[in-house]
């Protein structure tokens, strides 16, 4: 049997992707902010002198739902395009810079590493972009997917910079949580 699939199966097959990559990552993102109790509420967070351009709180989660979300159907769109020239390396690409992304939090909001968050952020930013690149090339509406996590990584970076410039005591203003004193 040499037959092609029908566009209603090859939509099927994509939304057995997206029902798959979706869920797994908001949850795995919610899962890292939660850990590292990130964001408001935070004694560390709260007692830092924070940028003017900073966004209220509840701006965060909304704005990682949408892009988790984004994220997620972007690499389901590549998981779906099996025989593409360079499929292997952009997903490999895009794991590996979920897996710093969902380091971050824990390290800025649990361990109190601002400076160290900041070059964090920046090697994501970078291996974000080469993934772009490379999903762009599979599917070009996979690269579009991923814009808006490019710039709010560029806002969170700027975001992270002034954080440390404001707070060159930062590390020590609260006790980490990833510290124990015995």
């Amino acid at each position: 049997m040499n037959e092609i699939a029908s566009p209603g199966q090859l939509r099927l097959a994509y939304l057995r992707w997206a029902l798959v990559t979706v869920p797994a990552i908001v949850f795995l993102g919610f899962l890292s902010g939660r850990l590292a109790n990130s964001g408001y509420g935070n004694r560390w967070f709260d007692a830092l002198e924070k940028p003017a351009l900073m966004p209220p709180g509840w701006a965060f989660g909304v704005a990682w739902t949408i892009l988790y979300v984004m994220m997620a159907l972007a690499f389901a769109i590549v998981l779906h395009a099996r025989g593409a020239k360079g499929r292997g390396g952009a997903i490999a690409l895009f794991l590996a810079q979920l897996l710093l992304n969902l380091c971050w939090s824990p390290l800025f909001f649990r361990a109190h590493q601002v400076g160290s968050a900041l070059a964090l952020i920046l090697i994501i930013f970078v291996l974000v972009a080469v993934t772009t690149a490379l999903f762009w090339r599979i599917r070009r509406f996979a690269g579009v997917l991923l814009l808006p996590y490019l710039a709010w990584l560029a806002f969170a970076s700027f975001l992270n910079y002034e954080i440390g410039r404001l707070n060159p005591d930062a590390a020590t203003l609260v006790a980490p949580a990833l510290r124990t004193q015995i």
